[in-house]
């Protein structure tokens, strides 16, 4: 395995790791932007109130996406797998 396919692997790997972490990472920031907001506007300084709805969001959206989640690391590893005779090859 030379060089070329080891950084080729990574990059693929770390843009699927980013392409699936991404939507709960924005439904966090959306969600604690909110929350600040509304801190903001009402002087309520709670801690509980500012982790508790990003949670909640952040395991609603993973729950809701698991189904895409799950299919994208399925034919990830699959596509890696099949190409893996080719990957010890390259060397």
């Amino acid at each position: 395995m030379d060089q070329t396919t080891v950084l080729d692997l990574c990059r693929a790997t770390l843009t699927t790791a980013l392409m699936l972490v991404a939507p709960a990472l924005l439904v966090g920031l959306v969600v604690g932007l909110a929350v600040s907001v509304f801190q903001t506007l009402t002087s309520l300084q709670e801690q509980t109130l500012t982790i508790v709805p990003k949670m909640l969001a952040v395991i609603a959206t993973l729950i809701v996406l698991m189904p895409w989640i799950l299919g994208t690391l399925v034919d990830f590893t699959s596509a890696l797998l099949r190409n893996l005779a080719e990957y010890g090859r390259a060397s």
